[in-house]
């Protein structure tokens, strides 16, 4: 049972060693009122306290190491040239088309960059079709760049392969970054032979060679999915091309490593870039490491990491205390939560979205459906925009709580507010429902799951399974083994957002 002790910062509240340093104290009418609404959430979130981390590619330099090598020497027999684009024809025809259709123009280009702006790739390959049937139509490489990107960013590397092979058929040459970017389609997916399959094609074209970010790019679905032995193929391979691992490559592996408790690697890596010249770790590496040993609740190595990156020179940022709150809530550590959370109000980091989640989550964890609720009541008067992790754990609270009739307002207000219902909001939902007792609602929203196209992934069909288990409904048990094998032959499943 919580106690009812109300923590002051200003007075009963001793802050954590490890935010004493370097705070700017500066008072600002911004700071004032952001510690006025610091102290309304924290004196209503803590009253229960005391007892219960895409690869961006960055444009490309001109200039390189003149010892740099992207392929092996004889690796090109012949002498191969670029070719160039033909010139167009007629240019003086298609430019006063152009003029004279001026504003059908930019309504199609306008439209297109729109749908792109807005993630809608189906509705932007319709366009994009649309503006190819148009007299003033000409490739660009920058067009076919956005749709790529925004096809792998939507999970179709089906759909980015034909519109990769479209543009070679309209005569655009191919780039290394064209490349990467169809690579980076495939391998969100974790379709990682389809990876290596381009990379071996991208090493047959002098004008197309790989650099640290596509090797980076298909690093990572081979650390997601634990292919350590890829891994150390791949760094082989970059040796031998003379292409140096940079941050970004490194801080990826560590996280591979760390979370899958490879911690002798994950040291090594780590050790490797302290003593490095060119490949330094940045906050990057630090959310990295915090947020393994923070997940694992290894809370004394996570603030023993903290320690040394700051001596290291590092300073952390909004993320980094995000982590800290959201390992110090799950071991229901609400004195140093909340010494972490005055701390950025003191050094004017501001709370974000995810900085609520992580309290509302801790609550929700404890089944303290009150401190959860005035928690993102808070959020909501600061105005903090929810997102659909905010309500899977408002749900999870108060199945936690076992105040299951809140459940569904809590749907309506996602509806409401027009939160993304992905599969990790249906698992929630779904999972109140089985501990609820109700399988008739329960399988209501699975069918509707399937009808807004969200498939479940293997959580989902756990939950289900349990909920059948305890009721003896052997026969539902196995139709939906079935069914979840199926899907995950087919390669549909969708990983759960955390």
């Amino acid at each position: 049972m919580a106690s009812s002790i109300w923590l002051s910062f200003s007075s009963s509240l001793l802050p954590s060693t490890l935010f004493n340093k370097n705070i700017n104290t500066t008072a600002s009418p911004q700071s004032t009122t952001t510690t006025k609404h610091s102290r309304i959430l924290l004196r209503c979130a803590f009253t229960a306290a005391s007892a219960a981390t895409s690869t961006t590619r960055p444009p490309s330099s001109s200039s390189s190491s003149t010892k740099e090598r992207h392929w092996k020497e004889g690796e090109f027999p012949g002498i191969s040239g670029t070719s160039k684009r033909p010139p167009i024809k007629n240019i003086k025809k298609k430019l006063d088309r152009k003029n004279k259709a001026k504003a059908w123009v930019n309504t199609i280009t306008e439209a297109l960059s729109d749908s792109i702006d807005k993630k809608q790739w189906l509705q932007a390959l319709e366009v994009f079709e649309m503006l190819r049937e148009q007299p003033f139509y000409q490739p660009k490489e920058g067009t076919y760049m956005k749709l790529l990107v925004l096809l792998g960013k939507s999970r179709q590397p089906r759909q980015a392969r034909q519109l990769f092979d479209q543009m070679i058929e309209e005569g655009l040459e191919p780039t290394a970054e064209l490349y990467t970017a169809l690579l980076a389609a495939y391998c969100r997916e974790s379709l990682i032979d389809e990876g290596f399959s381009i990379l071996n094609q991208m090493k047959t074209l002098p004008s197309c060679q790989a650099d640290v970010f596509t090797y980076s790019t298909l690093i990572k679905p081979c650390v997601d999915n634990s292919r350590f032995e890829l891994i150390e193929s791949l760094y082989e391979d970059m040796a031998e091309r003379l292409i140096m691992p940079n941050t970004v490559t490194q801080n990826i592996v560590l996280n591979g490593y760390g979370k899958t408790g490879k911690f002798e690697q994950m040291e090594k890596v780590l050790s490797g870039m302290l003593e490095s010249t060119v490949c330094k770790p940045d906050v990057w590496t630090m959310n990295t490491i915090l947020s393994v040993f923070g997940n694992k609740g290894q809370i004394d190595m996570m603030e023993r990491w903290y320690e040394k990156f700051r001596n290291f020179g590092i300073d952390p940022e909004s993320r980094t205390f995000n982590i800290l709150i959201g390992a110090y809530g799950k071991k229901r550590m609400y004195d140093k939560m909340s010494s972490v959370m005055e701390y950025m109000r003191k050094a004017q980091f501001p709370w974000t979205t995810s900085t609520f989640n992580n309290v509302i989550e801790a609550f929700a964890d404890a089944g303290d459906a009150k401190h959860m609720e005035c928690t993102f009541d808070q959020m909501r008067a600061e105005g903090m925009k929810a997102d659909t992790k905010t309500f899977c754990c408002l749900i999870n609270g108060y199945v936690n709580a076992g105040v299951f009739h809140k459940v569904i307002s809590t749907v309506q207000l996602a509806a409401k507010f027009e939160i993304p219902e992905n599969t990790s909001f249906y698992n929630s939902v779904i999972f109140a429902f089985a501990k609820a007792d109700d399988l008739i609602e329960m399988e209501r929203v699975f069918k509707r799951m399937k009808d807004k196209h969200c498939l479940p992934n293997s959580r989902t069909y756990s939950i289900m399974e349990e909920a059948y288990r305890k009721k003896g409904m052997n026969d539902k048990i196995y139709d939906l083994e079935l069914e979840k094998q199926e899907v995950l032959t087919n390669g549909s499943e969708i990983d759960e957002v955390s």
